[in-house]
């Protein structure tokens, strides 16, 4: 925890308190920024086409440029001389490997199956969401819940090499394989490697990069006590717009489609809102039954909840196309997460007073 952070917890300061103005009123930024989204892709026709122009290798620049504002000022704040405790912290690595490669997409299958059974497109595309493993977002949710910055961005790159590895591989088995063995209806899915990794180079390795260079220059110029306490709060604030305009840009995609097919959205929402709360309190517990303190223990659960919606949104648009089913599933994935996990951040404070401080 940061000084004032060690503060607040000793002198009882309530949750809400100890978040800065914007923090405190994420939820609502979050939900004007889903609105004006909404509201774009409603009232600007051909808005959808003109972003669409702004691609590269099926990459939106716009949404790549927002997701890289959102993510290097949280990576800037990493203190990367202090990656070597949690690789050696084989608790979490184990635990984060199981929960967010067995148990996520399997948990997701079955959701998608049970809730969408007579809707094979935007099954697919549940599915598609449950092995994107989640790279970009979980780190701000994590920030803000004060979980440990450092095992956040070991157990991210631990996931990026996973999803270069294993998004194709999981992706025929949940699709194609697995209904088979089960008798059900199938759908294959084909995805180059090739592609995986560039987003993952993309969404995670250029703000990664960034983050750490500015952390090295910047304490060697500044010092350490004065890059932290002058440059940093500067800095912070931009991963809130960028969220912000990543969201915007997200929703204002498939605006129309949204708000044309409310009844499709409450069916792909039901399964999404149960696997957020399944995953993210399933992984709480175990955290705390294996006995990690409760940085690490949060940034298991917020990584274990949250999904790489900016992957599974392109990889279902490069396949299926931008006006499918599976696209739509992918769009709506954060209009859930993002309010979900937002309202968990603050149950996640709540709880941390149940936690003996350990030292990592």
């Amino acid at each position: 925890m940061t000084r004032s952070e060690k503060t607040a917890a000793t002198t009882g300061t309530p949750v809400a308190a100890r978040l800065s103005t914007l923090d405190r009123f994420l939820a609502v930024w979050i939900l004007l920024a889903m609105a004006a989204g909404l509201g774009l892709g409603r009232l600007v026709p051909g808005l959808d086409e003109a972003l669409a122009t702004l691609e590269v290798g099926g990459i939106s620049l716009p949404i790549a440029l927002g997701l890289l504002v959102m993510m290097y000022p949280v990576l800037a704040k990493v203190r990367y001389d202090r990656l070597d405790t949690v690789t050696r912290d084989r608790r979490l690595l184990v635990s984060s490997l199981v929960v967010n490669w067995l148990v996520g997409p399997a948990v997701m299958f079955a959701l998608a199956w049970i809730f969408l059974a007579d809707l094979p497109e935007y099954r697919t595309g549940l599915i598609i969401v449950g092995l994107a493993r989640c790279i970009a977002m979980v780190i701000i949710w994590n920030d803000l819940a004060c979980g440990d910055r450092e095992a956040a961005a070991v157990l991210v790159a631990l996931n990026s090499v996973f999803q270069v590895l294993a998004f194709g591989l999981l992706g025929w088995f949940y699709l194609d394989l697995l209904p088979g063995w089960l008798g059900l209806d199938t759908g294959g899915l084909d995805v180059s490697p090739w592609f995986i990794a560039v987003n993952v180079v993309i969404f995670l390795g250029v703000p990664l990069a960034a983050g750490f260079l500015t952390r090295v220059l910047g304490e060697r110029r500044m010092g350490r006590d004065r890059y932290e306490s002058v440059f940093l709060p500067r800095i912070g604030p931009w991963a809130l717009y960028g969220l912000l305009f990543t969201i915007v840009l997200l929703f204002a995609l498939q605006g129309g489609t949204i708000t044309s097919r409310p009844l499709d959205v409450v069916r792909i929402a039901v399964p999404l809102l149960a696997y957020f709360v399944i995953m993210w309190f399933g992984t709480f517990a175990v955290g705390k039954a294996i006995g990690m303190g409760y940085e690490r223990t949060s940034t298991l659960a917020f990584t274990a909840a949250g999904n790489n919606f900016e992957l599974a949104i392109a990889v279902a648009v490069a396949t299926f196309g931008v006006t499918s089913g599976q696209a739509l599933a992918g769009v709506v994935g954060p209009l859930i997460e993002v309010p979900v996990l937002v309202g968990l951040v603050y149950v996640s404070l709540a709880w941390r007073k149940r936690f003996t401080t350990r030292n990592r």
